[in-house]
C-alpha cells in the first residue's frame, strides 16, 4: 500500500501497542484508515519508510511522540462552531435542562475532545446567558477532557487569538473577554468552573451524573466496535433525560436504541428510558403452587421458596459433574431451564460464559478450598454488559467427603463501576496534588528569582525603562508570528494530507478507467500513462512516462496526431476522430480519439489530453443493428408495432402492407381491433391483460383477419410486451395459417 510515496506495511497494530505500552496513548479503537494516512505523515517527515522504522525513531527520540500525538490528533474546533445547531441548543434544550435541575441543583457538563476549549467556554457563555453570575458560579461545573496534553494546556490558559474569535457574537465577546494587546482572554470567574483533564473516552471510566453531554465530531474516527463500546458509556454518564449533542457529520444515533432525537438536524438527543429487568423465566417454585404440607416436605418447600429469595444465582453440581439444582435468580440471570437439571454441566454455555469454571471447579474439589473470581464480564445483550463475581464452594457430607459443589453469581456491576470512578478520581486527586506541588515549588524558586533580580534591577532601572518597552513590544510581536506560522503550519499539514488523499483517488480513478488517458506537456513529454493503455498498446508506464509522443512505437500511427496535438496547444479546435490501429494482441481495432488541452490556473494552455476509447464493438454493433432493421422491414412475414393503449399501427414492415392492401402511412389510421372480428379495442386489452400486468411473457389468439380492401384470412397472432422501452411497445407476429386451416378441412 503507497500513502504519500511511503510502503506502508502491515506492522501497524504492532506499532500501535507500542504507543500503547510506553506512553499510555492508546489509538487502537481509531480507523485505521486515517491513522495510516497520519502517521504516514510524520513517517515522511522524520524519513521512515515502514511502520517498523518508525517504531525504531520512536524508540531513539522520545520526543518524536509529541509530533506524533499533534499529527493524529486534529484538534479542529472553534467558538460556536455550527451556529445553527447552537442555536438550537440554546432554545429547545438549555432552558429545559435548568428547569430539570430546578433553582439551586447542581448543573454538569462534559465536553469530551474538549481540543484548546473553545467548545466549554461557548456553552459556558451560553448558561451565562440564562443565568446570574452567582448562580452561575454556585451551580455549573463543566469537565472538558482530551487525550491532547498541549491542547489541554493551551485550553487552560484561555488566551485566543482575534482570528480564533471570530465565532464569538460583539457582545458575547465585549462581556466575557478581556482584550490584550494581541489577544483575547477568556473571563477569570466562567473559567474557574471548567475543569480540564487528560481522558480517554474509550478506555477510561466516564464521568457520572451528566445533564448534557457535548461529544462533537469526535465518534467519526473511530472504528464501528469502538462506537458501539463508547456510545453506552454516554449513556450511563448521563442523568436520566440528559441530553448528548454530536457533530454533524455523526450518523451513529440512526442505529443506536439508547438515545431518543430531540433535533435530528443538529445532532441533539436526549437519553431513552429503558426498562433493564428481564422477563421473570420458571424457578424452583415459579410455575407451580404448593399446598401446605407437614414434616420434611414444608421444610424442602421452605428451603426452596427461601432459596428463589436470595439476590444471587445459585447453581448447585453434584460429583457426577451434572447440575443438581439451579435457583431463580439463576434461571432468569444465566439461562438455567427445568430441562437442564440433571444434564452434564459442561453441556451448558454457563460453564465456559462469562469464563472458563470446570478448571476452578475441579481446582475446588481437590483443594478443599473456596474459589471467588472477582468481576467477570458477562453480555446479557448487546448493549448490556454486566459484571459477575462467581464463588465456587465446597459441600460436604457429615463424615466430610465431598458431596456437591455451589456456584454463586452475584452482580456487582455497581460496585464494579463505582471502585473504577473512585479509582480514577483518586488518581486525578493525586495528580492535581502533585501537580500542585510541583507548581507551588516552582512559584517559590521563581519568587526567589525574581526577588534577587528585581534588587539587582533597582539600580539600573531608569537606564533600562526604555529598552524594556521595547522589548516588550518586540516579544508580543514575535509571539503573534510565531502563532501566525503555527496556524499556518497546521492548514498546511492538513492541506497536505488532503493533497495525497485526492492523489489517491486520481490514480485509482485514471486507472480504472475503460478509456486511454495520455497527458501531454508543452514539449509532447508523456506525463501520464493509464492501465488501459497498457493492456491495449502493451507499453507499461514506466516505459512511456518521460518519453516523446512522436518516439512512441506502438499500433496506434502517433505521426497523425502530432500536428492536431500542438493546434489543441496553441487553443485551437480538434474535432473527434476515428482512427484504426492494431493493439498488443495483433487485433485491428477503431478508436475515437478527443484532443483537449491542459490549462494552467491562468487558463492558458500548458499541454494536452488525449482520451481515446475503443469503439471496434460499437461500430459492429450499429451495422448489425442497422442490417436486422433492413430485413425485418423487408420480410414477407406480417409484424405490426401497436399503441399499448388505442392498438392502434405505430409501424408495420413491408409484408404486412402487402398482406392488409395498403400502405403503412393508412394503417396508423386504424387499430388492430378494427381489423378482426367484433369485440372492438376494449375486448382486445381485456384479452391482453395478463401481457401487461407482467403475468404471461407472450398470448397468443387464433383469429380472422380483414384487410382494408375486403379479403379475409384465418391467421395467429402472437402478442409481446416490452414495458421497459420508452415508450413501452406492443409486438405483434402475424402467421397466415390459410394453408393449416385447409389441410385440416381436407
Amino acid at each position: 500500500m503507497m500513502i504519500g510515496g511511503l510502503t506502508l506495511d502491515a506492522t501497524i497494530e504492532d506499532l500501535l501497542n507500542f504507543i500503547q505500552q510506553s506512553r499510555g496513548f492508546d489509538f487502537r479503537g481509531y480507523k485505521r484508515t486515517s491513522l495510516r494516512r497520519r502517521i504516514a505523515i510524520r513517517m515522511d517527515a522524520v524519513g521512515a519508510d515502514s511502520f517498523a522504522a518508525y517504531q525504531a525513531r520512536l524508540e531513539a527520540d522520545p520526543g518524536e511522540y509529541d509530533a506524533l500525538l499533534d499529527t493524529v490528533l486534529i484538534n479542529v474546533t472553534s467558538f460556536f462552531r455550527d451556529p445553527d445547531a447552537w442555536a438550537s441548543l440554546r432554545t429547545d434544550v438549555l432552558p429545559d435542562m435548568l428547569r430539570g435541575t430546578g433553582s439551586s441543583g447542581p448543573i454538569r457538563i462534559w465536553s469530551v475532545g474538549c481540543a484548546t476549549g473553545q467548545e466549554p467556554y461557548s456553552i459556558a457563555m451560553e448558561l451565562a446567558d440564562l443565568m446570574p453570575t452567582h448562580e452561575f458560579l454556585d451551580r455549573v461545573k463543566i469537565y472538558a477532557t482530551d487525550l491532547d496534553e498541549e491542547a489541554l494546556r493551551v485550553a487552560r490558559l484561555a488566551t485566543y487569538t482575534p482570528g480564533e474569535v471570530e465565532g464569538v457574537p460583539a457582545e458575547r465577546l465585549e462581556t466575557y473577554f478581556e482584550r490584550t494587546a494581541h489577544h483575547y482572554v477568556f473571563n477569570r470567574d466562567l473559567r474557574r468552573c471548567v475543569i480540564f483533564g487528560r481522558h480517554n473516552v474509550v478506555r477510561d471510566a466516564p464521568i457520572s451524573r451528566i445533564d448534557l453531554l457535548i461529544c462533537r465530531n469526535l465518534l467519526i474516527y473511530l472504528e464501528a466496535e469502538t462506537q458501539d463500546l463508547v456510545l453506552p458509556r454516554l449513556y450511563y454518564s448521563l442523568v436520566p433525560d440528559g441530553y448528548l449533542f454530536l457533530g454533524k457529520a455523526e450518523t451513529q444515533m440512526a442505529r443506536s436504541q439508547l438515545f431518543k432525537p430531540v433535533d435530528s438536524r443538529h445532532r441533539i438527543f436526549q437519553k431513552a428510558s429503558r426498562d433493564w429487568r428481564r422477563t421473570a423465566g420458571g424457578g424452583l417454585a415459579a410455575a407451580r403452587s404448593f399446598p401446605p404440607l407437614d414434616g420434611a416436605a414444608s421444610g424442602a418447600l421452605l428451603f426452596e421458596q427461601a432459596l428463589n429469595e436470595v439476590g444471587a444465582a445459585v447453581l448447585v453440581i453434584n460429583d457426577a459433574g451434572c447440575v443438581a439444582l439451579a435457583n431463580l435468580a439463576a434461571r432468569r440471570l444465566l439461562g438455567v431451564a427445568e430441562p437442564d437439571i440433571g444434564r452434564p454441566f459442561q453441556d451448558l454455555s454457563i460453564s465456559y460464559r462469562p469464563l472458563e469454571l470446570r478448571g476452578p471447579i475441579e481446582q475446588v474439589m481437590l483443594d478443599h478450598q473456596p474459589v471467588r473470581l472477582e468481576h467477570q464480564e458477562f453480555a446479557v445483550s448487546p448493549l448490556e454488559m454486566l459484571r459477575l463475581t462467581v464463588e465456587i464452594r465446597l459441600l460436604s457430607r457429615p463424615d466430610g467427603l465431598p458431596y456437591a459443589v455451589m456456584l454463586t453469581f452475584t452482580d456487582t456491576t455497581r460496585l464494579f463501576n463505582m471502585q473504577r470512578e473512585l479509582d480514577a478520581a483518586q488518581e486525578n486527586l493525586e495528580q492535581s496534588i502533585e501537580e500542585l506541588q510541583s507548581a507551588n515549588e516552582e512559584l517559590e524558586t521563581t519568587n526567589e528569582g525574581l526577588q534577587s533580580t528585581n534588587e539587582e534591577l533597582e539600580t539600573t532601572n531608569e537606564e533600562l525603562q526604555s529598552t524594556n518597552e521595547e522589548l516588550e513590544t518586540i516579544a508580543e510581536e514575535s509571539r503573534s508570528t510565531a502563532e501566525e506560522m503555527e496556524a499556518a503550519n497546521e492548514e498546511l499539514r492538513i492541506r497536505t494530507g488532503q493533497a495525497l488523499h485526492s492523489a489517491m483517488h486520481l490514480r485509482a480513478i485514471l486507472r480504472s478507467l475503460n478509456v486511454g488517458i495520455i497527458v501531454l506537456d508543452r514539449m509532447q513529454i508523456i506525463e501520464s500513462w493509464n492501465r488501459w493503455n497498457e493492456n491495449t498498446w502493451g507499453l507499461r508506464a514506466e516505459e512511456a512516462v518521460g518519453r516523446p509522443f512522436a518516439s512512441l512505437d506502438i499500433g496506434f500511427p502517433v505521426q497523425s496526431q502530432v500536428g492536431n496535438l500542438q493546434r489543441v496547444r496553441n487553443g485551437e479546435q480538434v474535432a473527434e476522430q476515428l482512427v484504426e490501429g492494431v493493439d498488443r494482441r495483433g487485433r485491428n481495432i477503431l478508436c475515437r480519439i478527443r484532443l483537449v488541452p491542459l490549462l494552467d490556473d491562468n487558463a492558458s494552455p500548458v499541454g494536452g489530453v488525449m482520451v481515446m476509447e475503443d469503439v471496434t464493438a460499437e461500430r459492429r454493433r450499429d451495422d448489425y443493428e442497422r442490417h436486422l432493421g433492413r430485413v425485418l422491414g423487408q420480410a414477407l412475414n406480417e409484424i405490426y408495432f401497436l399503441d399499448p393503449e388505442t392498438l392502434r399501427f405505430t409501424i408495420a414492415n413491408r409484408g404486412a402492407e402487402l398482406k392488409l392492401g395498403c400502405h403503412r402511412d393508412q394503417l396508423t389510421q386504424v387499430s388492430l381491433a378494427d381489423l378482426l372480428p367484433a369485440g372492438g379495442v376494449e375486448d382486445l386489452k381485456l384479452r391482453l391483460e395478463p401481457l401487461f400486468g407482467g403475468e404471461q411473457s407472450e398470448i397468443v389468439i387464433e383469429t380472422t383477419i380483414t384487410s382494408l380492401d375486403g379479403r379475409s384470412y384465418p391467421a395467429q397472432i402472437c402478442f409481446q410486451y416490452f414495458a421497459d422501452e420508452d415508450p413501452p411497445i406492443l409486438l405483434a407476429l402475424v402467421h397466415d395459417t390459410t394453408a393449416r386451416v385447409r389441410l385440416s378441412a381436407d
